[in-house]
This record gives C-alpha cells, structure tokens and sequence, in this order.
C-alpha cells in the first residue's frame, strides 16, 4: 500500500492526524479495517462520560507506541468519527508503525 491508499493520515507540521470511526461497546479493542477515509477501531467500553474517547487515545498511543498525553481528540468529541492528533518527537518517529499497519491492513490482519 501506499500512502496515498491510507486516507485516514495525514500530517500537520511533523504530527501525524488520523481519521478515525470509533465502534464502542466491541467485543475487544482493535484495529478493524478502513471505512470510507477513516480508520476503523473498535473499543470495549461504552460511549459514556468519555469512556471511549479515553480509550481511544489510549489504543492509538499504545499503537504508535507514544504516550498517551502525546494524543489529542481534536474534533468529534461527541461523535464516532473522531480526528485525532499524534504529536511527534523528531521526523520520521512514525514511519515503522505506519508501515506495520499497512501490511496488517492490506493481508487482512488487524492489530
């Protein structure tokens, strides 16, 4: 895949920005796919008191191996289709992980 077939990232001054469509109330927390131009995860709790968007920032610094502080919700608070912000250190800090998550996108395999 190129990046050109991940419509979900994108990137403002270093920091990468994803399109996200949050499924709460899953059987597990993962990665499940792309849908439309988000990616699509799917979170255990519910979508109350900001559960879900607790945990969603949670998984997606867990994913891209940063801490949680270094994701921020910055709009879609209220709504499964979220775009959240990965705040990066140095350039390139998120090319592997971008590039783990192509291969388990395009065999199929969900993180």
């Amino acid at each position: 895949m190129s990046r050109s077939e991940l419509p979900f990232i994108t990137t403002i001054n270093g920091d990468l920005i994803l399109s996200v469509y949050v499924q709460p109330r899953a059987s597990k927390n993962q990665v499940c796919g792309i849908q439309g131009e988000e990616l699509k995860i799917r979170l255990t709790s519910p979508p109350v008191d900001g559960a879900a968007n607790k945990l969603c920032r949670e998984f997606v610094a867990d994913l891209f191996h940063v801490s949680k502080s270094s994701v921020e919700i910055i709009s879609g608070e209220t709504s499964r289709h979220k775009r959240l912000r990965i705040l990066t250190k140095e350039p390139g800090q998120f090319e592997e992980h971008i590039l783990s998550l192509e291969r388990s996108l395009h065999s199929g395999h969900t993180h």
